[in-house]
């Protein structure tokens, strides 16, 4: 289920301002430039509903980093950036069918996306873009260059763990298993993370400074299941 009509700035820009000379980060500018549709419907039991995707996209995800870790040694290691693509495209995929299921797809853009996939790898990464505030969550609409700031604090972490990774590859069985093994994990995290973020609810910063830290006084723009702003 897609919604053409609220394709807002932070769904389909350019990402990259510049090149970056870390391939993680270009990969994560690169993948975020345009958020996936969804043949998902809106169901009256959006969280049971969810459950079912992230079970089905988790043992994709398994099956498919397994796969890509079984050629050992050199060759091996030349497939780690391959599959995190493939990772998080499957995961990007299951935020995005999460977001219909609940019916709230137009609310999901760059920033919610970034969040969902990076969230509970890389915190840090995200505390000057999101910032809770009582039961709802509120994102700053970032530029081109605030997306590249944060894709390259997601990198650093990213890049540190695929390394440690790596060494699996010089064990190509066991190490298959282990890698899909933490795909499943990691996409069931990615699925708790987009739950618990369209069962609560979304507020986005309006034309805030970029420089200024988000605080509790910056005024945010509610956003309704259908995508609109609330009159009154």
């Amino acid at each position: 289920m897609t919604d053409d009509s609220m394709t807002g700035d932070n769904r389909h820009l350019p990402a990259v301002v510049a090149p970056d000379p870390n391939p993680v980060t270009r990969a994560i500018l690169d993948f975020v430039s345009q958020i996936p549709p969804s043949e998902v419907g809106s169901s009256q039991a959006p969280a049971d509903a969810a459950r079912r995707l992230a079970q089905r996209a988790a043992q994709r995800a398994a099956l498919t980093a397994g796969s890509l870790a079984l050629p050992p040694g050199p060759v091996g290691w030349l497939t780690l950036l391959p599959e995190l693509v493939a990772i998080w495209r499957i995961q990007a995929q299951l935020v995005s069918d999460i977001a219909a299921a609940y019916g709230r797809h137009a609310e999901l853009g760059r920033e919610q996306m970034l969040w969902c996939l990076f969230r509970h790898t890389a915190a840090q990464a995200f505390r000057d873009l999101v910032v809770r505030m009582g039961d709802r969550l509120l994102f700053r609409q970032m530029s081109a260059t605030a997306l590249r700031r944060v894709a390259q604090r997601i990198g650093v972490h990213v890049s540190q763990r695929a390394l440690g990774k790596g060494v699996t590859r010089w064990l190509p069985v066991v190490g298959a298993v282990g890698v899909g093994a933490y795909a499943y994990y990691d996409t069931r995290r990615v699925a708790d993370t987009a739950i618990a973020l369209f069962e609560g609810e979304i507020a986005r910063e309006a034309h805030a400074d970029e420089a200024a830290p988000l605080s509790r006084a910056i005024p945010a723009r509610r956003v309704n299941g259908n995508g609109t702003a609330p009159r009154g």
